[in-house]
């Protein structure tokens, strides 16, 4: 039978897009702006990475990860971060999205004050609030709206909630509405961290796709402060950064605490990443130079979108990521009269969210991908705009 904590979850985001437009014809030629799911090329070295390693797919792989893959990881948080951490403070993942559901299993306490409370933004990337309810934690969904900055501010929740936070995601660049956190902003959490007791899981896997200023690490500030090195853990991905989705490669880094209970999770119930995936992965958190020039095409894509839209009401200009979070009426009415008009796709705003007292701040939005090939992507915004805006 399935769990009764499980029974008041909505449709995931994808299956419920399905529900509401496939029943409807596309206006158009069909374009995918709803998914993150890059289609910029990835270098071409690798084909020839996995085939010099092809052999490795005949022996099982190491569960926390090749010592060749945890040194280049930690190689670049010191390059990136300016952090150095010993390998055994690193583990390779199959995705973040393992790491991020696999972290409330092994770090969230049975019992914190009561019943442990697991807090993130609202809307928030759907990983976070399974991951709670498997360990039995009490979500607790934080407005991550304009009148926050897009991010949640989570020191206004009320003392009892905060006496039992366990744990809290927070992402940044923020999906879906390319939110970044300041230094500021990681130290005051950091500290609240502190002072409450609790871990902060900070997913990470947006930090190579920005426009200026490279996005400031949490465990950067957490170092600088000289924080309890158990009270962040990161979580990178080689899905963005890298333009492979399809090789599901990502790493987490903490406290070697941390990192201990989450290996050892995997050893009992996880998958590791197969040999050959790690020495491309390896190979991969090396390069910038690929990493360089993937920034160069979203940043040409950010100020297409600022030329269409900016000067819709509300409009916000992404500072990272790759996707728009755009202001209309109701999401669901936007996709679905797009999908009818145009042919072109995008996501329901409250289907990234929660509704909270009797409101979902996902509702009066659409999230758009800006990860189509730049003449297509060009075809959709103006779809959007002409359909939506004019």
């Amino acid at each position: 039978m399935f769990p009764e904590r499980f029974s008041n979850l909505p449709a995931y985001a994808f299956p419920r897009l399905r529900a509401l437009l496939d029943g409807h014809a596309p206006g158009g030629d069909i374009l995918h702006m709803s998914i993150g799911e890059p289609k910029h090329a990835f270098p071409g070295w690798v084909a020839q990475v996995l085939a010099d390693n092809i052999d490795g797919f005949g022996r099982y792989p190491v569960n926390e990860g090749a010592p060749e893959l945890l040194e280049s990881i930690t190689d670049w948080v010191q390059r990136r971060y300016g952090v150095a951490l010993e390998t055994d403070q690193v583990m390779a993942l199959n995705g973040t999205r393992e790491g991020l559901y696999s972290a409330g299993m092994a770090l969230c306490p049975e019992r914190k004050n009561g019943t442990p409370v697991v807090a993130m933004p609202n809307p928030f990337y759907q990983v976070y609030v399974i991951s709670a309810l498997s360990v039995g934690a009490e979500p607790c969904f934080v407005p991550a709206t304009s009148e926050t900055g897009f991010l949640p501010d989570f020191s206004v929740l009320p003392a009892d909630v905060l006496n039992r936070l366990a744990l809290v995601y927070i992402c940044s660049p923020a999906n879906p509405q390319g939110a970044v956190a300041s230094r500021e902003y990681w130290q005051a959490l950091i500290a609240l961290g502190e002072a409450h007791g609790f871990q902060i899981l900070a997913d990470e896997c947006y930090s190579e796709i920005y426009r200026d200023a490279a996005p400031v690490g949490a465990l950067e500030v957490a170092h600088e402060m000289g924080a309890d090195p158990e009270r962040v853990v990161i979580f990178h991905s080689l899905s963005k950064r890298s333009n492979m989705p399809g090789l599901r490669s990502g790493f987490v880094a903490g406290g070697p605490q941390s990192i201990a209970r989450m290996r050892q999770l995997r050893s009992y119930a996880g998958a590791p990443v197969p040999g050959p995936v790690q020495m491309v992965s390896a190979q991969l958190w090396a390069d910038e130079a690929h990493v360089k020039a993937n920034r160069t095409l979203y940043h040409e894509k950010f100020i297409a979108a600022d030329a269409t839209f900016g000067d819709v009401p509300e409009y916000v200009s992404p500072q990272a990521g790759f996707f728009l979070w755009l202001p209309v009426p109701d999401g669901e009415a936007a996709t679905l009269e797009l999908w009818h008009k145009t042919g072109v796709r995008v996501l329901p705003g409250a289907y990234l969210g929660r509704e909270v007292a009797g409101a979902n701040p996902g509702t009066g939005y659409i999230r758009v991908a800006m990860v189509a090939p730049m003449k297509d992507m060009q075809r959709g915004l103006k779809a959007i705009r002409e359909t939506l805006y004019d």
